[in-house]
């Protein structure tokens, strides 16, 4: 947090003065360590988290076990905001993708705060129905949409979120978050290396070619990004 004014998590600086000053004396900045876990599906939150940098993979478990990513969160959002202001269970497994820093609050502290303000807790509600358009479309681009273009959508997110064209991912996570074969992701992959877009070793994958992703990219993230703008641009 800087003495001026909100840290670098846009919700936040989306508050004005005296809505950001019910929230101040009880943030704390903690380091978001990669593969740790945030939240899990069923059991209740101690903590709300305001990323500054970095990425928040949000997961569902299917009845056969696999899991896959219903939405990637980082300084545009909350990790645990919707489940605080409900009954305090996570209705989602959340871990760290791509470490970085975030604003932590207590559960308690952060009600309290939403109860004080009609700013904040309008705010929350509204990231939560953003959050719910981004779920829906994934699961709409997941269903219609070829391989090659949601991957191509999920690595512009990352990069985005992360400021990097350099992303530590390996195949098989990649496959594991968007509930597809392996195999499927290293041909795809493959292909865009081909292709110039993208250039990957193990372990990591390069944007190469930012225009070509996108026109690779599939229009759900346009449409995600039209939901943001409106929902959050709302009247407070």
């Amino acid at each position: 947090m800087t003495a001026s004014g909100p840290p670098p998590n846009q919700l936040l600086q989306m508050l004005d003065a005296a809505d950001f000053d019910l929230l101040r004396p009880h943030l704390t900045t903690v380091e978001m360590v990669r593969e740790t876990v945030l939240g899990k599906a069923g059991a209740a939150l101690r903590r709300v988290y305001f990323p500054h940098n970095g990425t928040v993979s949000i997961t569902v478990a299917l009845s056969d076990g696999q899991t896959i990513e219903v939405a990637m969160l980082g300084r545009d959002s909350v990790v645990g905001g919707g489940a605080a202001l409900a009954d305090g269970i996570a209705l989602a497994d959340a871990a760290v993708l791509f470490p970085g820093t975030a604003s932590v609050i207590e559960i308690a502290a952060f009600r309290t705060a939403t109860m004080a303000s009609v700013q904040f807790r309008s705010l929350m509600i509204r990231h939560e129905q953003v959050l719910l358009a981004h779920a829906q479309q994934s699961l709409l681009c997941n269903t219609l949409h070829p391989v090659e273009a949601r991957l191509a959508r999920w690595l512009l997110r990352a990069r985005e979120l992360s400021d990097s064209e350099i992303l530590p991912l390996t195949q098989e996570a990649l496959a594991q978050m968007m509930g597809v074969r392996r195999n499927a992701i290293s041909l795809v992959a493959h292909a865009l290396q081909q292709a110039g877009i993208i250039r990957y070793s193990r372990g990591q994958i390069e944007i190469t070619d930012l225009r070509a992703l996108e026109t690779t990219s599939c229009n759900c993230r346009s449409a995600v990004k039209a939901h943001r703008a409106r929902l959050l641009a709302a009247p407070r």
